[in-house]
């Protein structure tokens, strides 16, 4: 998905820090601001942005959310839905959203942030074609629209994080194989196992319920090839 971000009527520089900083770290980078009520480029903005500052400064101010550019999916935020027909107005609690997204991999999405203060209007809600809420505490369940949009965001691009960052760490399946093949040879050396088949394939088992790390099974590996090569006494 090709995610953008827009904000209604923006009041406060350090959230737009926020924002910025918060859409570079799930590859964002188109920011639309409707209707802005302080300078996206100020100077705590831009503090608070950190390494995000280009973010900001490609950011697109426009005069009403009517001008916001077409997009395959626009899907709203809103913390106070008990306060409105839910279902009329098309929200999903943040872990059902995925029904929306889901077989969408090539789509445009832009989320769609209410006012600081007081969200998106009924009218606005209307205008999306889904609207998401995250569940919290009830003693005080809105949050701050930069930290809203940190939570939505890694659950639409999670896959894509994970395959971009944790995937690399993990062991391949081939490397899997290979220490399943070398445990093989040590099973079926040892005169002592009677169903090498059968502890080989609980070896098998346990390597990938375990899900373990490339060097984790290059540890393994070489551990195993020690033993093999070990000449008989």
């Amino acid at each position: 998905m090709r995610i953008s971000v827009a904000v209604v009527e923006p009041m406060y520089q350090i959230n737009l820090g926020h924002i910025a900083r918060t859409m570079k770290n799930f590859g964002s980078t188109q920011l639309f601001l409707i209707n802005p009520r302080c300078r996206h480029t100020g100077s705590d903005a831009i503090k608070y942005s950190k390494h995000a500052r280009d973010v900001l400064e490609s950011a697109k101010a426009l005069k009403s959310l009517g001008r916001l550019p077409k997009t395959d999916l626009l899907i709203g935020t809103t913390g106070v839905w008990h306060k409105s027909e839910a279902s009329y107005y098309n929200i999903f609690p943040l872990n059902e959203i995925g029904k929306v997204t889901r077989n969408r991999k090539n789509a445009s999405v832009t989320i769609l942030l209410g006012r600081d203060g007081t969200g998106l209007t009924k009218d606005e809600l209307r205008e999306c074609d889904a609207s998401v809420f995250i569940a919290t505490d009830k003693e005080y369940p809105v949050m701050n629209i930069s930290h809203a949009l940190a939570v939505i965001l890694y659950e639409l691009t999670r896959g894509q994080m994970d395959q971009k960052n944790v995937g690399k760490f993990s062991a391949s399946d081939l490397q899997i194989k290979g220490a399943v093949s070398l445990f093989r040879k040590l099973a079926s050396s040892n005169k002592g196992i009677r169903d090498k088949d059968g502890v080989v394939k609980a070896f098998a088992h346990i390597l990938n319920r375990a899900a373990p790390t490339s060097k984790e099974l290059n540890a393994i590996s070489i551990a195993l090839s020690t033993r093999i090569k070990k000449p008989k006494k």
